[in-house]
């Protein structure tokens, strides 16, 4: 049986960083206007030193909102403007936590809104990598909890009987060529990460650990994709196949086909 994700929405991270950009354009504006007298018995031009400065951060910032937006549109951004939204995107996610917070939303579904606008933004940059230099990681808690096979840090153990999605997950990674492994968490990953080297990382997860992971290895683009929790969190949990089939389709170098005919 195929499992479908519910989608996130991306308008509540975009809402969400909108309105506490003009918590910030407020708050940059009190502070120039309490330091304005002190900062003038300094030196007269010194204010407006001051006030450039701010407003160059807050443009900047303001950009990689409209970079976000663009990215969810799938309109076309240059490439600096990419990085500098990828950039604000993870360092602005505390901002919004914050935001939210003090308005009551639920964390995990900032954190899922967060993954989605982090894939949209991934998806814009049209980054592929050859196979062998992708990364697949995924949480343990996707095979059966009454599986004997021990396939943590060796995917191969699996027997694919099929009443879990490892064996799929398997199966695709020695037919398309990247790396797959299964992890016990946050730290492993990042072993994994570092081990492989790959150009980029694709990963299944809760929101929580998709959040810190995209987080953990940025600037590594990472493209995020949902488990299905039927049966709560941590224990016999589930991935849409589709979906994580497109998105390998979506990052891996198609196959040169004229290398492959000269070969053959």
């Amino acid at each position: 049986m195929n499992f479908a994700a519910e989608k996130p929405k991306k308008r509540l991270f975009i809402e969400l960083i909108s309105g506490s950009y003009i918590v910030m354009l407020l708050s940059f504006w009190a502070a120039w206007y309490i330091a304005f007298p002190g900062l003038s018995n300094i030196n007269e031009y010194l204010p407006y030193i001051f006030a450039i400065v701010l407003c160059v951060v807050l443009f900047l910032m303001g950009f990689g909102i409209v970079g976000m937006v663009f990215g969810i549109l799938g309109w076309p951004l240059p490439s600096i403007f990419k990085r500098q939204t990828y950039y604000l995107l993870n360092m602005l996610f505390y901002v919004v936590l914050g935001t939210g917070r003090v308005l009551g939303i639920d964390r995990r579904k900032i954190e899922s809104s967060f993954v989605a606008v982090s894939n949209a933004i991934v998806a814009n940059r049209h980054i592929r990598v050859p196979a062998d230099r992708l990364l697949v990681v995924t949480p343990h808690c996707l095979q059966l909890a009454t599986c004997p096979h021990k396939i943590t840090r060796d995917p191969n153990n699996c027997k694919r009987c099929g009443r879990c999605n490892i064996g799929s997950l398997v199966t695709m990674a020695e037919e398309i060529g990247f790396h797959f492994f299964v992890v016990t968490g946050g730290t492993l990953a990042r072993q994994m990460v570092k081990n492989i080297r790959p150009k980029a990382v694709v990963a299944i997860a809760c929101e929580r650990d998709l959040t810190s992971g995209i987080q953990d290895v940025y600037p590594l683009p990472t493209m995020g994709i949902m488990n299905i929790r039927p049966n709560g969190p941590c224990f016999n949990t589930k991935v849409d196949i589709d979906e994580f089939r497109k998105v390998i389709e979506a990052v891996i170098e198609p196959p040169d086909k004229d290398k492959e005919d000269k070969e053959n």
